[in-house]
């Protein structure tokens, strides 16, 4: 997979869990617990693709710049 196709799923689910109301806890659980796994493998694919990142809060960030980046050249 891709890293912006990684980055597209992750803030999808980002944006989903902020979305869901909070007393739907099983359905946020399940967003969290995917979000916590695409989290994981975009860090992972950020290091193999040499991209430095901080920390986690700091790969969110980058995650959300490239897909915003990409929906500003696709529009």
């Amino acid at each position: 997979m891709k890293l912006l196709e990684i980055a597209q799923i992750y803030t999808d689910l980002v944006n989903a869990d902020n979305e869901i109301p909070d007393i739907e806890y099983h359905a946020k659980d399940l967003i969290a617990t995917l979000r916590t796994k695409y989290h994981n493998i975009l860090m992972e694919q950020m290091q193999i693709e040499g991209i430095e990142f901080v920390d986690r809060f700091d790969a969110t960030r980058i995650a959300f710049e490239l897909v915003n980046k990409e929906e500003i050249h696709t529009s």
